[in-house]
């Protein structure tokens, strides 16, 4: 049953089975009632966030559940300091929202426990931590701390999966103004075979990894990666772990001559088996890494564009 006295907060009881953590931070099914105060982005899975936010009965099915739009709060480290013990804080939304969360805490001890429930349309963090696909929470906190860093046109950004320099920005900054026109869904498969074929320019990439400076012609993305997956499932990365202990990243360049033939290559990337090409795919793990371009591109932060780029660099 739902009571909603207004939009931002609503009040979902259920009766069922509850969750219980195991080690890797998944909530598992346990018989116990609990409270769970979620905070969702309206704004997510394409303005359909509080609806994708309530499909967390599906995952845990026994509880009394509060919702708040997390636009409504102020002051979210006030406001996790100041909610009831007795009740476990979910975050919900896609990457961004994850992104924009560990932005506005910073460096900061998280006060208290968080869990993440998905409800985006990429869902890449999940699809990392959660390979086998089950549902249910996974506890951010560990997720969170030490995050890489991104300084990009002088403004730095703490991100959870990705940096996208390329064609994947290009698809990024075609798609927002897509979505600036029509409320359709926007097809990235689409904009990026019609940019790899026709409309987007490879570049010229320099990659200083930790004092190493390397240059690559014909180049068509250089992601620097903190997990394996990005863009909605591109598993640019296969070997990359987020938990890693030498806190390295694995800055990912894709180059190729050939249109066409790069076009069948990437088709490989969803699976991770574009890495077999050794001559157009290099893989370059860092401690730190800066990448140029010869021209000024779209760059993309755990899917938040940022436009006419040319360098960023990632750092702890």
């Amino acid at each position: 049953m739902i009571f909603c006295a207004e939009v931002r907060i609503c009040i979902w009881k259920n009766k069922g089975m509850g969750v219980y953590n195991t080690p890797d931070g998944y909530k598992g099914v346990l018989d116990v009632m609990g409270k769970y105060y979620v905070i969702f982005n309206p704004l997510s899975n394409s303005g359909r966030g509080f609806e994708s936010a309530t499909k967390i009965e599906t995952a845990v099915t026994d509880g009394e559940f509060e919702y708040e739009s997390i636009l409504s709060i102020e002051d979210i480290k006030k406001f996790m300091r100041e909610l009831p013990e007795d009740k476990t804080l979910v975050l919900s939304g896609g990457d961004g929202t994850i992104n924009r969360f560990v932005n506005t805490i910073g460096d900061e001890e998280l006060p208290r426990e968080v869990y993440y429930f998905p409800s985006g349309s990429g869902n890449d963090f999940m699809r990392d931590v959660r390979p086998d696909g089950n549902p249910g929470l996974v506890l951010l906190n560990t997720y969170i701390k030490n995050l890489p860093k991104v300084t990009v046109k002088g403004e730095t950004y703490r991100f959870i999966n990705g940096i996208g320099y390329g064609i994947d920005g290009y698809c990024c900054e075609v798609g927002d103004r897509l979505r600036q026109k029509s409320d359709k869904p926007v097809n990235y498969a689409a904009i990026a075979i019609k940019g790899l074929l026709f409309k987007f320019k490879p570049v010229t990439a320099a990659v200083i990894s930790d004092g190493h400076k390397k240059v690559f012609d014909h180049v068509w993305i250089a992601p620097t990666m903190n997990g394996r997956y990005y863009g909605g499932g591109m598993k640019a990365t296969p070997g990359q772990k987020r938990l890693n202990e030498d806190g390295t990243v694995t800055t990912m360049i894709f180059r190729g001559r050939s249109r066409l033939k790069t076009l069948l290559l990437f088709s490989g990337i969803s699976k991770g088996e574009h890495i077999k090409h050794r001559k157009e795919v290099i893989q370059i793990k860092s401690r730190e890494v800066e990448v140029k371009f010869d021209r000024p591109c779209a760059l993309q932060i755990d899917g938040e564009t940022v436009l006419d780029v040319k360098s960023y660099k990632v750092h702890r």
